[in-house]
């Protein structure tokens, strides 16, 4: 009896110490759920575009997902070196994510090349039919959906604009990059609306940064009077290199986003990239609810900003027309 009563204290402790031990490992089971995983590839860097991630992570944030809490977003930067991004792409189809992000065309194309099982979303690309990652804006088809920042007579309202500052317009340059898929195309759209306005166009052709460069440098005023750009990530990158040009040229400007205003250029008229990258996060969490690329239609925009520099304007020695200024949404002064 003697010995049976030492041991019951013994089998007290030691039930004692496995619901101990059950206590601690629920919650050390739940530590090891693996969250989602989004994987952020963007052709410049933090400085540059950082707000467009900002505007992505408010909108994750808007439907609940926070980074380290309930998701994890692993950032690659091309730093403005679009040659490096078959390398970025790379990593984070190693890091296995579950869904992968990104606005820059190389990027989407690479991905979709690499990857047909991981979700892709486009944060805004110029012509996802054309470059083929989409069969269809309504039924995509592919591993691919998001948003393009493309929508009906957009070239035409731009034009509109510029005739509207420059009225006596004649000859307007237009850049763009002809090693990018769709921008053939593009050009021959601008081609066909220039004509509404009986304006000649002369062809800058820039397929990197040397050549963007060359053009300025061995181009004069009297060729053209003003210039607009077909959006591409190259021409992107290099906003800050074209604006200091232009300006030294004293040359009106008309693009396709603010970003380019920000640095120096005299106008922009289209959608706004930070909140395509905010609505993007709604695809995401589609995605990580169980929906299917294939069946999630691409968005067009419907809402544009008329973004107008005049510290710029004054610089280039232009008036903007007083029913222009009435009508911007954001003035640089």
């Amino acid at each position: 009896m003697k010995a049976l009563k030492n041991q019951r204290p013994r089998l007290s402790q030691i039930v004692l110490l496995v619901a101990l031990l059950s206590t601690i490992c629920v919650p050390a089971t739940a530590q090891i759920k693996k969250m989602p995983k989004i994987g952020y590839v963007d052709g410049g860097s933090r400085a540059t575009t950082g707000h467009r991630a900002e505007a992505f992570v408010r909108g994750l944030q808007e439907l609940g997902y926070v980074d380290d809490r309930n998701i994890v977003i692993e950032y690659r930067w091309a730093e403005g070196k679009l040659e490096r991004l078959p390398e970025l792409v790379k990593e984070i189809i190693h890091a296995k994510v579950d869904v992968i992000v990104s606005s820059a065309t190389p990027a989407i194309r690479i991905a979709k090349e690499q990857t047909s099982v991981i979700p892709i979303i486009m944060a805004g690309v110029t012509d996802p039919v054309g470059n083929r990652f989409v069969d269809s804006l309504a039924k995509p088809g592919t591993n691919v959906t998001g948003l393009t920042h493309v929508a009906p007579d957009l070239t035409g309202k731009r034009l509109e604009l510029i005739m509207e500052v420059m009225p006596g317009l004649s000859r307007l340059a237009v850049l763009w990059n002809p090693n990018q898929p769709g921008q053939s195309a593009a050009f021959k759209e601008m081609q066909t609306a220039a004509q509404i306005w009986k304006l000649t166009v002369v062809s800058l052709e820039a397929r990197n940064r040397d050549e963007i460069e060359k053009v300025f440098s061995g181009s004069t005023n009297d060729r053209y009077e003003a210039l607009l750009e077909l959006p591409d990530p190259l021409i992107f990158v290099n906003r800050q290199l074209i604006a200091a040009f232009t300006v030294k040229r004293k040359l009106p400007t008309m693009y396709s986003f603010s970003e380019y205003v920000e640095a120096g250029g005299l106008m922009s008229y289209g959608t706004s990239f930070p909140g395509l990258f905010h609505r993007a996060a709604t695809y995401v969490d589609k995605i990580l609810k169980g929906a299917k690329p294939a069946d999630l239609p691409v968005e067009q925009p419907t809402k544009f900003e008329l973004v107008i520099n005049l510290k710029t304007a004054k610089q280039i020695g232009i008036t903007i027309p007083p029913n222009v200024l009435a009508r911007a949404d954001k003035v640089i002064k």
